[in-house]
């Protein structure tokens, strides 16, 4: 009986706002006890697909669903199955390429000088002797979510409403470290104005040396220096 009800709601028979028909009619309908009708309820309930009113236009009615809704359960499905940092570097910056190429093709110029304001006020931000890293957090989340849209395709944005609700890409390493907050306050400015020019392939190279940065700053944290990636920024510095 879930599954019907579920099929009726995803392919556009029942509509959001509808009422579901009441438990009485519902038994008769599908030739069921109460306590079956009761437990559909119960899981399209769970799965986000009913919500239940009550008092004189009580009843169970279908839900809504928005990009707040998806996120909030990819991201409750990220915080319960954890991945390595690497594994999650991995995955962000490769999405973080496509989503950019999306953006430079799409966006509009004032979508593009926006996301250029913003990231310049995280570095000014960032420069500060004592930055808020909390305020500072919140902004480095809106500009990648911001990016998202740019891309025009709402996937990329529902997936990364969902990344940012989850976990992170263990950007706060780099804020919360004084040897690369600079650094990495000065690269999301960098990536913001080429995509803002339409130069690619440096908006490529800004993302690349941003996870460069990442990866060697995680590596230090857990005692580990001897990466390609490390060896790569420790010769590009001196």
């Amino acid at each position: 009986m879930a599954l019907q009800i579920e099929a009726a709601i995803v392919d556009g028979r029942m509509s959001p706002g509808e009422r579901l028909p009441s438990e009485r009619d519902m038994q008769s309908q599908f030739g069921t006890g109460r306590g079956v009708v009761r437990e559909a309820i119960k899981i399209l309930k769970q799965k986000g697909l009913l919500e239940v009113k009550k008092g004189a236009k009580g009843g169970a009615y279908v839900r809504q669903l928005d990009v707040g809704n998806v996120s909030e359960s990819l991201a409750l499905f990220l915080k319960q199955h954890p991945v390595e940092p690497e594994k999650l570097i991995e995955f962000r910056e490769t999405m973080d390429r496509t989503i950019t190429q999306l953006a430079i093709a799409h966006a509009t110029e004032d979508e593009k000088k926006a996301l250029l304001k913003e990231a310049l006020r995280l570095e000014h931000l960032l420069m500060e002797d004592q930055p808020d890293l909390i305020v500072t957090s919140e902004l480095d989340r809106r500009l990648n979510i911001m990016l998202a849209r740019m891309a025009r395709n709402p996937l990329f944005e529902w997936v990364m409403h969902a990344i940012q609700m989850g976990f992170s890409s263990h950007d706060y390493a780099l804020y919360e470290d004084t040897v690369y907050r600079e650094k990495a306050a000065t690269n999301w400015s960098d990536t913001a104005q080429a995509i803002a020019r339409g130069e690619l392939m440096r908006a490529l190279g800004f993302i690349g040396h941003h996870y460069v940065l990442l990866r060697q700053c995680i590596d230090e944290r857990s005692g580990r220096t001897n990466t390609p990636d490390a060896q790569f920024l420790q010769e590009e510095n001196q």
